[in-house]
């Protein structure tokens, strides 16, 4: 039985959806403070915005952008004890009927100095939920850093904040893994890199930097957005798409309430490009989930065949798309639940499926 040692999701990692007002404006019902807020618009075509509490609040980077950090006064202005305070900013907060999702993680406020690496870090960590920050120097060779889970991460977001640069996403089931990445800015099928890692997967406390401007650029100021699983609350996995609309069985242990999918490699034949396709049951609040957004376009909230059913212990692909449910794709993915299958050891009552 998947019992978890989280009974409330929702502490960790939070959705929270928003109409836009033009204006100051506190968003409160997160359920905590945040450390990581992720903002898009679900209405209009707008880029999305990314804020940590490692850079400090009014820092923006895009995740469908290549663009280096930029500062923004009206962006996300506080990180508070029950949400966050934005400004006029029109990605972040525009008005005349903008709506937005907010995605927000707990790690541990602006961090602190992690010695573990050769490099000093800045690591801000919950390894209770298995999600850290992590800000360092770049050196252009190979080095290590901290990255404060307690144990080894299984997905890492780079970006490189001081000049234009993709970001650069480890994923510890692509095809070797640790020489192999993906883009979170692209649709890109999985590109061939030894040198980013080292060759090497990451460890308990280090992970291995290697020779990669974009995860590693000589004297630039590089965040780290790093995940692992924790039993009945995250999951990073794959699995094997079947191209039919009754696709297989994506166990988790965990009632889903956000999943991000993409293809990483074809089983058979040539990798394909797809998009990272971002689901969450706020975004559509009944199965089938066929409302999506996308982390490499700038997309309004799009609806379609690229259709997932959250269940109570997983999800299942409805759909023949190649977007998620190919038969010859391998997919990458990272879910968080609503809630564990079980609560933990003295729960009786298992969670359903909406």
């Amino acid at each position: 039985m998947a019992y978890s040692t989280i009974s409330k999701p929702s502490l960790h990692m939070n959705t929270k959806l928003y109409a836009g007002t033009g204006a100051s404006h506190a968003i409160t019902g997160v359920g905590f403070q945040p450390d990581f807020t992720w903002l898009k618009s679900r209405s209009y075509a707008d880029n999305h915005t990314m804020f940590d509490a490692v850079r400090g609040v009014t820092k923006r980077i895009f995740c469908n952008l290549t663009q280096a950090e930029a500062t923004e006064a009206q962006s996300l202005k506080t990180f508070d004890s029950n949400g966050f305070t934005l400004g006029t900013d029109t990605l972040a907060n525009g008005g005349s009927g903008k709506t937005y999702a907010s995605w927000n993680w707990k790690a541990n406020g602006a961090g602190s100095s992690n010695s573990d690496g050769s490099t000093t870090s800045t690591v801000s960590a919950n390894t209770t939920a298995g999600f850290s920050i992590i800000k360092f120097a770049g050196t252009g060779g190979n080095h290590t850093i901290g990255h404060g889970l307690g144990a080894a991460p299984e997905m890492l977001w780079f970006k490189n904040m001081s000049q234009a640069s993709n970001w650069i996403v480890y994923h510890k089931d692509l095809q070797s893994p640790n020489g192999k990445q993906m883009y979170l800015n692209t649709t890109n099928a999985q590109a061939n890199d030894t040198s980013y890692l080292q060759n090497t997967a990451p460890g308990a406390s280090i992970i291995s930097l290697g020779a990669n401007a974009d995860s590693n650029g000589n004297g630039n100021n590089i965040v780290c957005y790093a995940f692992r699983s924790i039993k009945a609350y995250s999951k990073v996995g794959f699995y094997q798409g079947n191209g039919n609309t009754d696709g297989n069985f994506v166990y988790t242990g965990f009632k889903p309430k956000f999943v991000i999918i993409k293809v990483g490699y074809a089983s058979a034949g040539s990798d394909f490009t797809n998009h990272w396709f971002i689901f969450d049951n706020e975004l559509n609040g009944y199965n089938e989930s066929n409302e999506y957004l996308k982390t490499d376009a700038d997309e309004a909230l799009s609806s379609g065949t690229n259709r997932i059913n959250f269940l109570s212990n997983g999800f299942k692909c409805r759909t023949t798309n190649d977007s998620v449910n190919s038969a010859s794709g391998v997919y990458m993915y990272y879910a968080v639940a609503d809630e564990p299958l079980v609560a933990n050891v003295g729960a009786s009552i298992p969670t359903t499926a909406r």
